[in-house]
């Protein structure tokens, strides 16, 4: 049988894992006492995984995630008040299907960002689209994005958005046009998407930062509401490594 006709077909139609599984399958002399029926379940496999994987590299790239981080290299040695128990079970993304939110506080250095980061990159794996944002940066684009008649896409490309990571949150007072971003934001999500918001400012001081009571009243009651909270402790972990210490580092 001529099986390079079959490869160019199968790529032609866009099956690459089936063409690929097909010519390495047809190079192994004890796969050709296989059954046709197991034949096409193992090419099927092949495409699959390889569509899911294809999948998460676009998430991924697209989620711009600040850390190379994964959730198996969590430490939860470290003296920080990081329930273990909780972690993994947000690790899980069900929250992430309900629509709930993940408020992270903490001091500098104690691994917000990467913990962030590391839900944010298994909300990928779980086929979820993920954005991060550092939040005084996403300020900054929404102020030009009026100007140019870009403010109303940005808000929608946030909106539907499976999971929206606002890291740094804080600890500057928001002004007028920055108290509105963040309630349009929360409120095309509340109870639509789930949110990640790091900062590390206690939750008792976010009315502070909002400046205003009725607005604040209004954002921390949809933010707050159904969502799961991981308040950390203790030193910087930065000064527990080395210099040469990547941010794939365990945090």
């Amino acid at each position: 049988m001529l099986i390079h006709p079959t490869i160019d077909m199968l790529r032609e139609l866009g099956l690459h894992g089936m063409a690929t599984a097909f010519q390495e399958l047809d190079a192994q002399s004890e796969a050709r006492g296989l059954e046709h029926g197991e034949w096409l379940a193992m090419l099927l496999e092949r495409e699959a995984t390889m569509r899911r994987q294809k999948r998460f590299e676009a998430r991924a790239r697209a989620a711009k995630l600040r850390h190379d981080a994964q959730i198996e290299n969590a430490d939860f040695r470290a003296a920080r008040g990081l329930d273990r128990n909780l972690f993994m079970a947000l690790a899980g993304c069900d929250w992430i299907r309900k629509h709930h939110s993940l408020l992270i506080t903490g001091p500098a250095g104690v691994g917000k960002s990467w913990l962030a980061c590391a839900l944010g990159h298994k909300a990928c794996r779980e086929d979820f689209s993920v954005a991060y944002h550092r939040v005084p940066r996403l300020f900054a684009t929404l102020a030009l994005a009026r100007g140019d008649g870009r403010y109303g896409r940005i808000l929608k490309q946030l909106a539907k958005t499976d999971l929206l990571i606002l890291d740094d949150w804080g600890p500057e007072k928001l002004n007028d046009d920055q108290r509105r971003d963040v309630l349009e934001i929360i409120e095309d999500r509340y109870e639509r998407r789930s949110t990640i918001v790091t900062s590390q400012l206690p939750l008792d001081r976010w009315y502070e930062i909002i400046a205003n009571p009725t607005l604040a009243d209004a954002i921390l009651d949809r933010l707050v509401h159904n969502a799961y909270r991981i308040d950390l402790t203790g030193e910087s972990m930065r000064k527990q490594r080395s210099p040469r210490a990547s941010e794939t580092a365990q945090a």
